[in-house]
């Protein structure tokens, strides 16, 4: 079966085909880095995340670009508020949002550019649009001409019935129903203070819309594989990015679009003053882990709204739970007979089941449904004395490569929130293994304050230990 996915453009399933056979250009929207990411932004990471693990669980080599928005209205006006540099300001969140990806196990694109690192790249791009008669300028201000872009609304499917000529919006963000001509270019002023740039279209800085259309195609091409991010985005922005592209080169800009639904939280949109909106570090400080946290995010299909609640969390816990827990048995049973043949039955079956359903427009419920009965069926041999060395084998490096997409596994390096507020992975597993060592010879030698010490201290850094006949279990809390 092909790779499927749910174009917005045309608005239908469709094969994926990449440009360059099994290479895939992937453009995803990156954070507006004036704060921290909440968990709607998050979980829009998550599915990006899952789209690029699946993209090269299936065979595909990916080029993935994430840009960081580090140049906006909100940006200046935090600038000017506190009084410090657009570095200064925006810097710290980059790192916490770099910090983010990594404690939710999101893997890193290629590139992260800048936005104000590709201003030369921008004004390139609306030169290219005066020239056409596709861009204006009024007071040094340039704007983008929709009314000479037959194509604008075809990715929102707009109807431009009403359109005004010569309306204008200047502001990065606008409702959602205006449809006017929008900002490339924004001439300085006062309030802009000391940001601002000198270029051969004049003293100033770029509209938003354009920073995204320059960062991808001097990094992917003038026309690429596939352009990811929120429902929200879908309009003005991803409509103008369009616009801008295209009018510039005069070549369709990118091939598949694809959106994921909001998040809201317990039925309700996230709000600072319902007291529901939430960052990763707010979550992770109420004692949840950051892998029952992604595997909450990526439950539900990326274009159905995702109703995030504490008792779903509870209950992702408990999953991501079952699923590890399965791994560390399956790795300490001994198999004693035969092959049956039942054990690569489930094997093959669960396999062909996990990448039919990701094939399927990303359909991880049904993928994660896969692995699920996977689990119960290999439990159930196990437990009956009926799975094989090599079942097994096979068993084990099954749910390995299910957890190249996953990311699930406990094992792997976990966050954890200190009190400053700053997050720490642990990966020492060496170090972990020396103190079990260390409490088991204690123990031997019937010094059993020191084996309870050593049994708090690896407690305190979310270790478990599991005595038993065969000696002694550690595994991380999730």
């Amino acid at each position: 079966m092909a790779l499927r996915f749910y174009n917005t453009l045309n608005r239908r399933k469709e094969d994926f085909t990449s440009i360059v056979p099994r290479k895939v250009r992937l453009y995803t929207c990156g954070p507006t880095v004036y704060n921290f990411a909440h968990i709607g932004n998050i979980r829009t990471f998550v599915f990006e995340d899952i789209l690029r693990r699946t993209l090269k669980y299936r065979g595909y080599e990916v080029m993935q670009v994430m840009n960081l928005t580090d140049i906006d209205d909100k940006i200046i006006k935090g600038c000017k508020t506190q009084g410090v540099t657009l570095r200064e300001l925006t810097d710290p969140f980059i790192a916490a949002f770099f910090a983010d990806l990594d404690a939710i196990g999101i893997e890193r694109a290629e590139h992260y550019p800048r936005a104000t690192d590709y201003i030369d790249e921008m004004v390139v791009i609306v030169q290219k649009l005066v020239a056409r008669g596709l861009a204006y300028q009024v007071n040094g201000d340039y704007y983008f001409k929709i009314a000479a872009f037959p194509l604008y609304g075809k990715l929102a499917n707009l109807d431009l019935a009403g359109l005004k000529p010569g309306a204008r919006i200047a502001t990065d963000e606008y409702e959602k129903e205006s449809v006017s001509d929008f900002a490339l270019w924004k001439a300085w002023d006062e309030d802009d203070g000391a940001v601002f740039w000198e270029t051969a279209i004049g003293k100033g800085r770029p509209g938003w819309h354009l920073e995204c259309s320059a960062m991808s195609m001097k990094l992917l091409g003038e026309t690429f594989d596939i352009h990811t991010g929120g429902v929200d985005n879908k309009f003005p922005h991803h409509e103008n990015e369009i616009a801008q592209s295209e009018g510039a080169t005069g070549k369709k800009f990118v091939n598949v679009w694809l959106h994921s639904e909001h998040l809201i939280v317990d039925g309700k949109k996230m709000s600072k003053s319902l007291g529901n909106f939430y960052t990763l570090r707010d979550i992770l400080s109420k004692g949840y882990a950051a892998k029952a946290v992604r595997y909450l995010l990526m439950a539900t299909h990326y274009r159905a709204s995702l109703n995030f609640t504490f008792q779903g969390l509870e209950a992702a816990t408990s999953a991501v739970t079952r699923y590890n827990d399965f791994i560390d048995n399956l790795e300490l049973y001994t198999a004693t007979n035969s092959d049956s043949g039942e054990g690569e039955a489930i094997i093959k079956r669960a396999e062909s089941g996990f990448a039919e359903a990701l094939d399927d427009d990303l359909n991880i419920s049904g993928a994660l449904g896969e692995v699920f009965d996977f689990v119960r069926d290999i439990n159930r041999l196990r437990s009956e004395g009926k799975l094989s060395a090599s079942e097994k084998a096979l068993a084990l490096e099954l749910v390995g490569r299910f957890d190249k997409v996953l990311n699930l596994r406990a094992t792997q390096k976990q966050a954890r929130l200190t009190q400053s507020g700053d997050f720490v992975f642990t990966t020492d597993d060496a170090a972990v293994e020396a103190l079990v060592r260390q409490r088991t010879e204690a123990k031997k030698n019937r010094d059993f304050a020191t084996a309870d010490q050593i049994r708090d201290r690896l407690s305190a850094r979310g270790i478990i230990l599991e005595d038993s006949a065969q000696g002694v279990r550690w595994k991380r809390k999730l």
